[in-house]
C-alpha cells in the first residue's frame, strides 16, 4: 500500500500554506525575474539541502523513518505537487511530510511564510 493511500501518512487533508504556494505558482524562475535576480539557484536551496541532510543523519531518526519520509516526499512531488518544478516540489513535499508527522506546525509555517513575504514586500 502506498503511503499516500493512508490518510494518516503523507497526503491527508490539504495544507493551506502549501496550497497557497501552489496556487500562486511561486517558483524561483518567476520570482527571480520579478525581482531582477540573475542567479538560477534559489537562495533557499542550500538550506533545503542542509535540512534534508540533517534529517537523514539525525540521531533521533530511525532508518525506517528516513526511508518512509523520503518515499512520502517523492510521492508528494509527483502527485500533489507535480505542478511545481524541482526544487520547489521538493521543498513543499518536505514541509508537507514534516507537518503530517507533527515535526512542524501548520500555523507556525503560515506565520513564517507571512513574515518572509512582509520582508520581501517592504
Amino acid at each position: 500500500m502506498s503511503n499516500l493511500d493512508n490518510p494518516d501518512r503523507a497526503e491527508g487533508p490539504s495544507i493551506a500554506p502549501l496550497a497557497k504556494i501552489v496556487e500562486r505558482n511561486q517558483v524561483w524562475g518567476r520570482m527571480a525575474a520579478k525581482y531582477g535576480v540573475d542567479n538560477p539557484v534559489p537562495p533557499w536551496q542550500t538550506s533545503l539541502d542542509g535540512l534534508c541532510d540533517a534529517l537523514d543523519q539525525s540521531s533521533c531518526s530511525t532508518a525506517l523513518l528516513t526511508v518512509d519520509r523520503r518515499n512520502d516526499e517523492d510521492e508528494l512531488s509527483v502527485t500533489v505537487y507535480s505542478g511545481l518544478p524541482y526544487p520547489e516540489s521538493r521543498l513543499v513535499a518536505l514541509a508537507h511530510s514534516l507537518i503530517r508527522r507533527g515535526l512542524i506546525d501548520e500555523a507556525e509555517l503560515a506565520q513564517r511564510l507571512a513574515d518572509v513575504r512582509a520582508r520581501l514586500e517592504a
